[in-house]
């Protein structure tokens, strides 16, 4: 099994309100994907509750196979949720490893 694990964090000048947003809508569109693609075995979507540290939105899915993660990762909904992501951030890291 492998688990896909992505940080990301927003721009210092996006403002809360337009975090609080952002976030929503993203972890609606990324949730939405479970019903769209039944080979993703796990997917969560967390906020940081804690400020002293730097990264803002947890992804955490797993998925049988490398094959199944590059699938999710080239989905046209998934693509267009990470579109609509992207202009609010500034960093964005990853690890997939086995499980």
């Amino acid at each position: 099994m492998i688990r896909h694990i992505v940080m990301f964090r927003f721009r210092s000048d996006v403002d809360e309100e337009t975090r609080r947003q952002v976030r929503e809508q993203f972890r609606s569109d990324i949730l939405s994907l479970r019903s769209q693609l039944n080979f993703i075995r796990s997917l969560e979507v967390g906020f940081n509750i804690n400020p002293e540290e730097a990264w803002d939105i947890c992804l955490e899915s797993s998925f049988d196979s490398m094959d199944d993660l590059h699938t999710y990762s080239n989905f046209p909904n998934h693509r267009a949720a990470a579109a609509r992501l992207k202009p609010y951030l500034d960093g964005r890291c990853c690890v997939d490893h086995e499980v």
